[in-house]
């Protein structure tokens, strides 16, 4: 990151639900954005690692080591597999960095937060319980629709069935790739020049 040498290895981790049943709901956008981040950065393809109870595929970012994972968990469970890696790899919180769906951000929004609640999001919860500590790097992607799209109000039962459930549409998908263009930039941001920069630029 800025000021240059070897900050050691980064975990990125995509939250979302395994199952073609879930793969184009809004609580999925994680894996869509790991997936981008890999193509776009020509990361071997990912490798399921029983051990882990995650898909893993393992690159570099700008130069810098990097790990993506998706974790195989269902998404209230993600701290199982995000804890088993960092205990193996060792990396540190800050390295952490986790993209996860955000039904309190508009459709579109990208904000970057570190250090902070998780706002009732189930899956940040579960990696916050198995690390026992919140001080990582979350990239937030907003998936509440525009005013003319109707949802529940959080938190719910209801609430949760529709991120889960509710498939995207074609006119929100392109909505969503350019979120996730916005994303693979931050975070080669964030590799390039720290988090702070990143924060002040996308946020």
């Amino acid at each position: 990151m800025a000021g240059g040498g070897e900050i050691g290895m980064i975990l990125i981790v995509g939250l979302g639900n395994p199952g073609e049943e879930y793969r184009r709901t809004r609580h999925n956008v994680g894996f869509l954005m790991i997936d981008r981040l890999k193509m776009v950065q020509n990361f071997p393809d990912f490798n399921f690692e029983k051990k882990f109870q995650a898909e893993i595929a393992q690159g570099k970012i700008n130069g810098q080591k990097a790990i993506l994972i998706k974790p195989q968990t269902f998404m209230n469970n993600s701290g199982k597999a995000v804890g088993a890696i960092v205990r193996f790899y060792k990396i540190k919180s800050e390295n952490i960095w986790v993209i996860h769906d955000d039904a309190d951000l508009p459709l579109g929004t990208l904000r970057i937060v570190k250090n902070r609640g998780s706002a009732g999001h189930k899956g940040v919860e579960s990696i916050m319980r198995a690390l026992k500590t919140q001080n990582f790097i979350r990239f937030r992607i907003g998936t509440k629709p525009t005013q003319s799209g109707k949802i529940p109000h959080r938190p719910s039962k209801e609430m949760a069935k529709f991120l889960v459930e509710k498939k995207i549409t074609l006119a929100q998908e392109e909505i969503f790739k350019k979120t996730i263009k916005k994303c693979v930039e931050a975070i080669e941001m964030t590799i390039k020049d720290g988090p702070e920069k990143a924060m002040s630029t996308f946020n």
